[in-house]
């Protein structure tokens, strides 16, 4: 298999991902959030919000409105990333605006608010795994964050408050409450499908205890690990220390092993992005 055929089978892949992004997340509003006049946050509120007033199609709207936005990105951020931006955000305006004629699912306000705020981000997540974006805030999120002290999710997070007062006069405060509830919800399936729900944990376990615990991971959790040669800052005596890479879900098991062998030992936790076939899991005896 050449270059050129994998990087476009990659391509290709990346397209139908970003479609099937796209409409879970038409699916989400107009199936469960417009209906029930809960909002998304960013460009997409702010064209719910005008939609309601003018009553210009909704597709319409978002795609218009992000239009400065895919300038900005192209000049900014790139090429790649602009242009995913741009059919991901045509793709979902097209399926908003063919789903618009479907009434919602569910007028209780609640179940909108939790499977709305589902599917918007199991899309969301989708269109971002493979490279896109799907709201022109996010873009200007990117390039502020390179140049002010707040990170990307604080600034998103500055842009939506506002837009969800507005949301909160218009429609009503218990709809602003409700937006809320689905914009955190799906905030929280994005980051399930963006760094899975097998992310990995770097851990560091420094223990006189480190060949028992090292055996019972070894055991129980079937990962392998590296010894690291330590030296103590204040009692300035020699340690091995375990640093040993597990998924999210064993990290409670890997604490429990630990405790089992060394109330005492020293545990630090970080997130990690891996790479490599070692990393794999062996298998459990």
């Amino acid at each position: 298999m050449t270059k050129r055929f994998k990087n476009c089978y990659a391509n290709i892949i990346k397209v139908i991902i970003i479609m099937i992004g796209a409409t879970l997340y038409s699916i989400g509003l107009e199936i469960f959030l417009i209906p029930n006049h809960i909002i998304d946050g960013g460009v997409v509120g702010i064209s719910i919000m005008a939609n309601h007033f003018t009553g210009i199609p909704l597709g319409l709207l978002t795609l218009i409105l992000n239009i400065p936005f895919f300038i900005i990105g192209y000049k900014q951020i790139g090429k790649t990333f602009a242009i995913s931006t741009i059919f991901s955000v045509i793709c979902y305006s097209i399926g908003v605006s063919i789903l618009k004629p479907i009434p919602g699912i569910t007028h209780d306000v609640l179940l909108a608010s939790v499977f709305g705020g589902i599917i918007v981000g199991l899309g969301i997540g989708l269109i971002m795994r493979s490279g896109g974006s799907t709201d022109g805030t996010e873009v200007v999120a990117i390039i502020l964050d390179k140049r002010i002290n707040f990170s990307l999710g604080e600034i998103i997070m500055f842009f939506n408050f506002f837009i969800l007062i507005t949301a909160g006069l218009i429609f009503g405060w218990d709809r602003a409450m409700y937006s809320l509830i689905s914009y955190f919800i799906a905030i929280k399936v994005i980051d399930i499908i963006v760094e899975g729900i097998d992310e990995s944990r770097a851990v560091i376990i420094i223990s006189d205890k480190h060949k028992d615990i090292s055996e019972a991971i070894m055991d129980r959790l079937g990962r392998g690990m590296t010894f690291i040669d330590g030296k103590g800052g204040c009692e300035g005596g020699y340690k091995n220390v375990i640093y040993v890479v597990v998924s999210r879900l064993e990290i409670s098991k890997l604490k429990s092993i630990v405790n089992g062998f060394d109330e005492n030992a020293f545990i630090t936790i970080g997130s990690v992005e891996t790479t490599g076939k070692s990393y794999k899991k062996r298998a459990i005896h």
